[in-house]
């Protein structure tokens, strides 16, 4: 093997590369980027920047016409680092999610709290 490296252009000595030079200034003929945005937006261009997320009303679930929104996402320190997915009905969910909110608990605590009334419940039964 070589030690030294392919060249890119190999056999083309005559390459002239003097026209490429940094632009000295911007383009004054262009336009402004809050035109562009105008422009764009009135014709219902699609942005590629990320939406900016808005906090969603969590909807009551006791109403008839309640649309389902996106819960927010639960950061509290608490010690509780294992994962525990599980795969549950819709009504399930939705009852384990309104208990800890109705209770102020972290999801971690209303399931330890569930699972100790399990255990009470079974170890009561004959």
């Amino acid at each position: 093997m070589s030690n030294s490296r392919a060249k890119l252009f190999d056999g083309d000595d005559d390459l002239d590369l003097t026209a490429f030079k940094p632009k000295a200034e911007p383009n004054k003929a262009a336009p402004l980027p809050e035109q562009v945005r105008e422009v764009s937006e009135a014709a219902n261009f699609r942005s590629r920047e990320p939406a900016k997320a808005t906090p969603q009303p969590v909807a009551d679930p006791a109403s008839a016409d309640a649309v389902k929104t996106r819960r927010q996402p639960r950061t509290h320190r608490t010690g509780r680092n294992v994962q525990f997915n599980v795969k549950a009905s819709q009504d399930a969910i939705d009852a384990f999610y309104r208990i800890s909110d109705e209770q102020g608990w972290v999801l971690g605590e209303t399931l330890e709290r569930a699972l100790s009334a399990l255990e009470r419940d079974l170890a009561a039964k004959p």
